[in-house]
């Protein structure tokens, strides 16, 4: 008698998730979410991960490779937790994202936008131009490692480069690893958060325990070399203070179309790349149409990011933010610019009311901006005299969908556009924007 030998299980992807994954259904009804795999792809796989629902799984072997699969630029992929889909054409990326932003606006929201934009898109490569990189001494790998966690874990990548990092960053890794392995310190830096700008690269040190005066001379012989500004951070973002040199520019980027420099430190929110980050704000800017009679209001307005730009154009643009530090510094950056027709407050839009709303008086347009949460209460708390234009810029398609059902199924919106941008090009990320009125 001979032993039956059984062919390894295979699976079809169908689909991709919001994190990237491959999706297939087995035979017996489960999902399998499947790290690395693409669309179209005929797989075998291992179990890592079981769930009554679903399985998490790696592949094994690709029996059937999609026309989408490349070869990954970076060394690292696969090991390195940054990125999760080097080894996928730049433009089927872009694709599978505006997929994945159709599916949330249909399945979560069940709506659908009258039109598709084009998708908002730039360099695929060096477009990071902020990071917080992990530090740790490693004894055993025979030094200090400097980089982000690998995929599932919580250890450091053991990684000399970035291919989603500026070249100029990238190539301060393994210069970084040598340097921390000659503080006195080192054992005490848990990370060394990068700011790339183009009038000045700041690097943000975390350090645990005072930094002794024999270190303090190493790091400013570094920033000399490397022509970089350290800035320190002994507890929360608040502690985080430059250190040296102090005669270099202000932290700031530019919207050149719309004349504007807006300053910043490292503890306020920018986004990460600076080449889409215009394109999306002439895209927004489009849509809103600001004229010069209206009154328009920027919910989530940080530091002035979207605010501004509409100031150049409407009569009145009120910003609010939660955050008090920030609407400081968007009322400072107002200032720089000359710009006098804003007015900023803090509200924790969270939790914010229908008289809140009410008192805040009417507004003809407004555009909301928020974070992964999304910006629930806010539109629940619409009534009648709401603005005819939102325009809503999401950085998770799941909350924009889920906010797109009240906005058109409550409160009488119809969702005449929606697209993507690509601000996190070979990740999962989805950022998107989307066009509501009445």
């Amino acid at each position: 008698m001979t032993d039956t030998i059984t062919a390894p299980a295979t699976l079809t992807i169908t689909s991709l998730n919001h994190e990237g994954r491959g999706v297939a259904r087995r035979e017996d009804g489960k999902t399998i979410f499947v790290d690395g795999a693409i669309t179209g792809e005929v797989v075998q796989y291992s179990v890592y991960r079981k769930k009554d629902s679903f399985e998490m799984a790696q592949i094994t072997k690709i029996v059937r490779p999609s026309f989408m699969r490349v070869k990954p630029r970076c060394p690292h992929f696969g090991v390195c937790g940054g990125c999760s889909l080097q080894h996928m054409d730049a433009g089927a990326q872009i694709a599978a994202k505006q997929r994945v932003l159709e599916d949330n606006l249909v399945h979560i929201g069940k709506v659908q936008p009258a039109s598709i934009m084009s998708p908002i898109h730039g360099p695929a490569w060096g477009y990071r131009t902020r990071a917080r990189m992990s530090v740790r001494l490693v004894e055993k790998k025979g030094g200090v490692l400097v980089g982000f966690h690998e995929r599932r874990n919580s250890f450091i990548a053991d990684m000399t480069s970035c291919a989603v990092l500026p070249p100029r960053i990238s190539a301060l890794i393994p210069l970084l690893r040598e340097f921390v392995m000659r503080l006195t310190i080192r054992s005490q830096l848990p990370q060394i958060e990068v700011v790339a700008t183009d009038v000045v690269d700041a690097l943000v040190i975390r350090h645990m325990v005072p930094i002794p005066a024999e270190d303090e001379v190493l790091l400013r012989e570094f920033a000399d070399q490397h022509h970089i500004q350290w800035w320190t951070q002994s507890k929360g973002p608040d502690t985080i203070q430059p250190f040296y040199p102090l005669d270099v520019p202000e932290l700031s980027y530019s919207l050149p179309e719309f004349n504007l420099v807006m300053p910043f430190r490292p503890s306020e929110f920018t986004q990460i790349n600076t080449d889409v980050n215009p394109i999306l704000m002439r895209r927004a800017m489009q849509l809103l149409d600001p004229q010069p009679n209206e009154r328009i209001v920027d919910m989530f307005c940080g530091l002035g990011n979207f605010t501004l730009p509409i100031a150049r154009h409407a009569q009145t643009v009120v910003g609010i933010e939660g955050s008090k530090e920030l609407v400081a510094r968007a009322q400072q950056n107002a200032t720089f610019n000359g710009i006098s027709n804003t007015e900023f407050m803090v509200e924790n839009l969270f939790e914010i009311t229908t008289e809140r709303m009410q008192a805040l008086g009417h507004f003809d347009k407004m555009l909301i901006d928020p974070p992964r949460d999304g910006a629930y209460a806010l539109v629940q708390a619409l009534d009648d005299n709401a603005p005819k234009r939102i325009i809503y810029v999401s950085c998770n398609p799941a909350t924009l969908a889920r906010d797109a059902a009240v906005l058109v199924h409550e409160k009488g919106y119809q969702l005449k556009s929606a697209g993507i941008a690509n601000m996190f090009p070979h990740t999962a990320h989805v950022e998107s924007i989307a066009w509501f009125e009445k």
